[in-house]
């Protein structure tokens, strides 16, 4: 893809997705990305079931070589419920060098029922007012509420999503359009894509899921669609060959590199042209939960890190 044909593109007013042109999809291979195009996050579901303390969390990360964490929002709950102090919380991950680079809520912005929906977009306004005074710089929209039931329209789902970075503008957090690959809604890495498209809002971007975008059913090769503003942070795992899609869960995903997914693909589609990718390791698997958390972390951070260089 062309310098200039990028530069028209990313100055196109949705700003989100390129025009779905044949010569887009027929297009020439993708460059290699480069290397500094991703920076490594630590998503804690990776160590849930060890500690959900978020101090320990966060310590964790430091001690394991992440430059970015991406915490869950009832973690940071607990933390303020107990007493903690976000301002002593925000100096120590600045301390450990971290960023927060996202974070991971399920209000329930998204939901068909007025008063679910009303109550959802409170929730995300607290949840997003906490992630501000740690220094919190974006939080995951994931389709919760929706997850089951009808499927919603989405030129509905956009204006929903345009409310919700609305809110976001006001406190100083984007909220990212999480593809969830077992939903009824937003499954499909194309779905998500419309929405951000039709919300018409500058900040509208993606959260993808190597394991959420195999499980909703979508090709990979869609991601070489996006321009340079459609993702902030990626959620990197893998998934082996079996069992088959349709019965794989959040517990199959293994460490990158460990599984089947094309992940140099994936990564060159991401990265390059300068752009900035936070990658952030999010794993639910049993079998991890059972070690040491930190050798986990460590080990994921390997992982990760060859997959990029397998990339390059």
């Amino acid at each position: 893809m062309t310098t200039t044909r990028r530069n028209f593109l990313s100055s196109a007013a949705a700003a989100t997705l390129l025009p779905a042109t044949a010569s887009a999809t027929a297009a020439a291979p993708v460059p290699l990305a480069a290397a500094d195009s991703f920076t490594f996050c630590f998503n804690t579901s990776t160590i849930r079931e060890q500690t959900q303390d978020i101090v320990e969390q966060v310590q964790i990360a430091a001690d394991a070589g992440y430059t970015g964490i991406e915490p869950w929002m009832r973690h940071l709950s607990q933390y303020v419920e107990a007493g903690g102090s976000l301002a002593d919380l925000r100096k120590r991950i600045n301390d450990a060098g971290l960023t927060v680079e996202s974070a991971i809520g399920f209000a329930q912005w998204i939901a068909d029922e007025p008063e679910r929906r009303k109550q959802g977009l409170e929730d995300a306004k607290r949840d997003m007012d906490i992630l501000t005074q740690i220094g919190g710089l974006r939080i995951a929209a994931p389709p919760t509420g929706a997850t089951k039931g009808p499927k919603l329209d989405l030129f509905v789902v956009a204006e929903r999503y345009r409310t919700l970075l609305e809110i976001g503008d006001e406190i100083g957090v984007v909220p990212q359009l999480e593809v969830w690959g077992h939903s009824t809604n937003l499954s499909r890495l194309g779905e998500s894509v419309m929405a951000c498209v039709e919300a018409s809002h500058p900040k509208a971007c993606l959260l993808p899921d190597v394991y959420h975008i195999f499980k909703g059913g979508s090709q990979f090769g869609g991601l070489a669609l996006l321009n340079d503003s459609a993702i902030h942070a990626f959620h990197m795992n893998d998934y082996p060959d079996s069992p088959v899609r349709e019965e794989m869960n959040d517990s199959h995903r293994v460490y990158p590199g460990d599984g089947i997914a094309p992940l140099s693909d994936i990564l060159n589609m991401i990265g390059g042209n300068g752009r900035s990718v936070a990658l952030s390791l999010e794993l639910f698997n049993r079998d991890y939960w059972k070690q040491d958390a930190l050798t986990v972390a460590k080990t994921g951070l390997a992982k990760m890190k060859a997959a990029v260089a397998a990339a390059g």
